[in-house]
């Protein structure tokens, strides 16, 4: 059986499922989350839900419904879950050569405070998270979230910004993931200024998503 897991990991090998105006349904992930995810003419619904339940609420051909609030509320209702946010998905390859790996992540120091909020918060979405401060105070975490996949989030003070900053931490990201994995960042499509940051960080779009938690 596919999984959202399968299907995640071929898109970091350039392979998306096929752009057929079609739904697939696959399992929830784990117990701590579901989700529906838009590709180019595609969409993914992630829950514990049967095709017949999605085909009933979802006319052929409209893609645009599974991240409309009815379904997604037919869809909360059903699960027990809430939608936290429907977010761009962007992805970029771990950084590979040392010298610029060295270079991606000079100045960081790794917190061990779990007690720090946007730590504690993280640990709430994702295990293995691993935190990084760097010298004027801006923050880098990674983690394994959704379906295992590892994911990035950041924070630059209000007092260092517009100087470079985010998009340095972006880029440190990719390097301190494994050489041969991949890292994805969740925006708001809303937020420009932190989708130009992971842009000019060599992330990519590659779709979006709505996360429904408990």
């Amino acid at each position: 059986m596919t999984t959202l897991a399968d299907i995640l990991r071929g898109i970091e090998g350039g392979v998306f499922p096929a752009p057929d105006l079609s739904i697939t349904v696959v399992p929830a992930p784990s117990g701590r989350e579901a989700c529906v995810v838009a590709l180019t003419a595609h969409i993914v619904i992630a829950a514990d839900v049967s095709p017949t339940w999605v085909a009933e609420r979802i006319p052929d051909g409209n893609l645009s419904a599974p991240l409309n609030p009815p379904f997604l509320y037919a869809l909360e209702q059903l699960t027990g879950r809430r939608v936290s946010a429907i977010d761009q998905m962007l992805l970029a390859p771990a950084l590979t050569d040392p010298t610029e790996r060295a270079a991606a992540v000079e100045g960081l120091v790794e917190l061990t405070d779990r007690d720090h909020p946007r730590i504690e918060r993280a640990w709430r979405y994702r295990d293995d998270v691993h935190a990084y401060t760097a010298p004027y105070g801006g923050l880098v975490l990674t983690g394994r979230g959704l379906a295992g996949r590892l994911e990035v989030a950041l924070e630059v003070p209000d007092s260092a910004r517009g100087r470079g900053h985010g998009r340095q931490l972006a880029r440190a990201a990719r390097a301190l993931i494994p050489p041969s994995t991949h890292i994805w960042a969740q925006v708001s499509p809303g937020n420009a200024a932190s989708t130009r940051t992971f842009l000019s960080a060599g992330y990519q779009p590659v779709g979006s998503e709505a996360l429904l938690v408990k």
